[in-house]
Formats: structure tokens, sequence, C-alpha cells
């Protein structure tokens, strides 16, 4: 790993832990690289990641002092580069459950986004400042967060410069769980070792064909998941699994 990125493994988990404290965790080009790296090709045997930070922040996004003055054609290299690092986690193969804490701002908003779960601390709390810096997000922001929360909220806090705080994020949609300060970390391992024990077929659909379906046309959609569903219940661990259940070997869903 390099300096700005921390790996540590918990058997199938893998934490990740953004490495930047005194930079409040700042994105930097070697760090968007670094998590290109990691979740293009994660270490054999991890089957969820845990995305933390190190310090009080999870991110306040683009690392100014980097921002160079580029022509166009290289300001748009740049912008596609975390745009490709950030697929990466979305599209990867393992799912990441993000930890939120302190500063979730501009690209580390962005960042944040392109995890599958959001766990946040009552410390998060939530901007896109680039509006107020005459400039425009360039890390999948557009994309992603209107899915989150509604463009029209996107809307606010650019024109604005709105801060969310951990509970109107949370309202808003921006995280799954609110927990209690200093407990991010242990409930993400926990969500993360639940995902781990998850059927990799079944990974694989929600992961790859869930948000396709999302964005297609109904009648695509149908036929995708109709696919993808004979897929995974002709898998011999969805027929061992649900024999399971029918012998009442396995749990039922309680609250």
């Amino acid at each position: 790993m390099i300096g700005t990125l921390d790996l540590e493994l918990h058997d199938y988990v893998a934490v990740l832990r953004l490495s930047r404290p005194k930079k409040r965790n700042a994105l930097d080009d070697a760090t968007v690289l670094g998590l290109e790296t990691f979740f293009g090709n994660p270490p054999a045997g991890v089957k969820a990641v845990v995305l933390d930070a190190e310090g009080d922040h999870f991110s306040a996004g683009l690392d100014l002092s980097e921002l160079t003055e580029r022509d166009a054609f290289e300001g748009l290299q740049h912008s596609m580069m975390w745009h490709r690092a950030f697929e990466r986690i979305e599209r990867g193969r393992v799912p990441v459950v993000a930890v939120l804490k302190g500063a979730v701002i501009g690209g580390g908003l962005e960042l944040a986004s392109a995890t599958h779960i959001r766990v946040a601390e009552p410390t998060a709390f939530y901007a896109l400042p680039e509006g107020q810096r005459g400039l425009f997000v360039g890390g999948g922001g557009s994309v992603r967060v209107p899915r989150l929360i509604g463009a029209h909220r996107m809307t606010d806090l650019m024109l604005t410069g709105r801060v969310l705080d951990a509970g109107e994020g949370h309202a808003a949609g921006l995280s799954h769980y609110l927990v209690g300060p200093g407990e991010g970390l242990e409930h993400a391992l926990g969500l993360a070792r639940k995902i781990a024990a998850t059927s990799p077929i079944t990974t694989f659909a929600v992961l790859q064909a869930l948000p396709r379906i999302a964005e297609a046309n109904p009648a695509e959609g149908y036929l995708l998941e109709a696919l993808m569903a004979a897929v995974a219940s002709g898998s011999t661990e969805a027929q061992d699994r649900m024999r399971a259940f029918l012998d009442k070997r396995a749990a039922k869903v309680a609250r």
C-alpha cells in the first residue's frame, strides 16, 4: 500500500483506511490512484471491504494544494481518472462499507457515494463547496449524489454552500445507518462480516446486475432480473441454503 492508505485484514474482511489525518484525509492523486489499484485487484479471499479514515474526518475532498493550472483537456483527463477509480469501487467485485465521520465534503462525498453501504457517526457533516469556489464536481458526484438525495437537494448544496449535519444527511439518504460516537468502525465491521457470508452469486447480482436493472427501462430490467434469478437459484449453494431453510436448519427472518 502507498503511504496515504493503510490496510488491515480481518479474515474475509479488509479495512482500508485513508491515512492523511493532518490534511483531513484530502484526496491527492496518489491516494485516488491507490484506491483504483486496490479495488481493481482486492486481496485474495477478501469478500467485503470497510473504507475507514484515520483521525476525525472521513475526507475533506480534493487536496487543493495539488490543484494546478490545467488546460481544458488536462482537466478532463484528471476528472476521468477519478471516475475510473471510483467506478472500481462502485462496480467492483467486493461490497464496500464506508465509515463516515467529520468532514465528508466535496470529493470526499463523491468517494462516499461510490460505496455500497454508509455508516455515519454523529460528527459527520456533508457539503459540496465547489460551487462557492467557482468549480463544479468532477469525481462522479453529479451522477451519484442525485441518485441518493435528488438533484434538487444537490442544487441547494452547490448553490448556497449549505452544510448538512449527520442527522440531516441521514434523513436525506446519504447514510444507511446513524450510530453513536466512535461506533462507526465496529458497526461497519459487523455489517461487512454479514456481507462476507452472502453467496458469491448473490453478491455479484447485487453489485453488477441490480444497478443496471435500476437504470434500464422496465422491459429490459425484468428480463435481466429473470436471467439473474435463474442463474442464482440454479447454483449448488442456493439449493443447499434453500434445503437448509426448508429443513428448519436455517433461521427465519425476525426483528
